[in-house]
């Protein structure tokens, strides 16, 4: 047997996607020699849980922001692989674009910068579905891929901040490295993705407890989307790092990007929580609390009182007009070019992906519902 070799260096390892990575990394990785977790808040229980199933690999954790230069220097020292998922999500206007715009987009341009100091040779960013829109209009796409005609017209700062890492970590591709070599890059596009530890999933859950066990409508039923499971998500980006890896699958797959998407069936996003929630009882509402144009002008009214407050508060408003169009417009993308350039396919089915899913919101419901009973 080959002594193992390979440094993978995973960012935003302790969150949601990243430390399904790590223990992905663990299950299906053959050769590797340590797993470094970047996050700037670390788990102990996560950290423990990866060493107890690491037979010969060591998982190592370190904890620190992704702004710091001299940091990521550190972090990358013989790194063969960077898998780089930390990034701030916001789409209701709670974080400052300063903020945003450091993490997603400095950080990004940081990392790229130590990874060609230190010779890092492959780099696989998780970017986002939202950095191909919907655009303000509400264009849909149904079924589209790579190579869809598509005028984006961001409207939210997160999603401004994540095509901007994106563009970054793709101009990167054939940079020369420190010792003679070429940096070799990806970017993975995921659908919305669910799953164990969703926060999104949680807040339409408290919602619907709030609402008598009846979900809230806030998409039509035609605005379809095809959500992704995590574990998918983390799969994908398996796959993308070994192509990287890969003398042939290099040539191809560096430079592009990739959506990532799985077998879940499209829905709009009301009716995909319920799918997910039946199985606990829980009801939606066939129509919209209030009419679609009324909506609308709620929004608004709370964009204007949100920026009316700003020298004064922060205020963040539940509701804004472009996370309304977002989950009202039909928007769907296939994941053939991942199948053919990086060889995924998704390794759970949607059965399993929705059991999944169901049974972990299940085992927290009793203490969100004693949660919301004290608010």
């Amino acid at each position: 047997m080959s002594k193992a070799s390979d440094v993978y260096l995973v960012t935003g390892a302790c969150g949601f996607l990243g430390q399904r990575i790590c223990q992905l990394l663990l299950e299906e990785e053959q050769g590797i020699a340590e797993i470094r977790l970047f996050d700037k808040n670390s788990r102990p229980e996560l950290i423990q849980s990866l060493q107890a199933s690491a037979s010969r690999t060591k998982v190592s954790m370190l904890e620190g922001d992704i702004r710091d230069a001299e940091l990521l220097r550190r972090a990358c020292q013989g790194v063969s692989v960077v898998i780089h998922t930390a990034s701030l999500i916001d789409i209701v206007g709670a974080v400052d674009y300063s903020e945003l715009h450091g993490v997603n987009v400095k950080g990004t341009q940081l990392l790229l910068e130590a990874c060609i100091q230190e010779s890092v040779p492959s780099f696989v960013y998780t970017s986002s579905i939202e950095v191909a829109g919907p655009n303000p209009r509400g264009d849909p796409v149904v079924d589209g891929d790579e190579d869809t005609p598509y005028t984006p017209c961001l409207k939210f700062p997160y999603s401004r901040t994540k095509q901007e890492g994106e563009q970054l970590s793709l101009q990167a591709h054939g940079e020369s490295l420190r010792n003679g070599g070429r940096l070799a890059t990806c970017a993975l596009r995921p659908m919305y993705i669910y799953g164990e530890g969703c926060r999104f999933l949680l807040f339409h859950m408290g919602n619907g407890i709030r609402n008598g066990d009846v979900l809230l409508r806030t998409s039509h039923p035609d605005a379809r989307v095809n959500p992704v499971y995590v574990g998918n998500v983390a799969f994908a980006h398996v796959r993308a790092a070994r192509a990287l890896k890969d003398a042939e699958r290099r040539a191809v797959v560096g430079g592009n990007f990739y959506f990532v998407s799985d077998d879940t069936p499209p829905a709009s996003y009301s009716d995909f929580n319920h799918a997910v929630m039946s199985p606990l009882c829980f009801g939606i509402q066939e129509k919209f609390m209030m009419p679609y144009p009324l909506l609308v002008f709620l929004a608004f009214v709370m964009e204007m009182l949100q920026w009316l407050l700003r020298p004064f508060m922060r205020y963040s408003p539940p509701l804004n007009r472009q996370l309304l169009v977002m989950v009202n417009t039909a928007f769907t993308f296939s994941y053939r070019k991942a199948q053919r350039d990086i060889g995924y396919t998704p390794r759970y089915s949607w059965e399993e992906a929705r059991k999944r899913t169901s049974d972990w919101l299940a085992s927290v419901l009793p203490r969100e519902r004693d949660r919301l009973k004290t608010h």
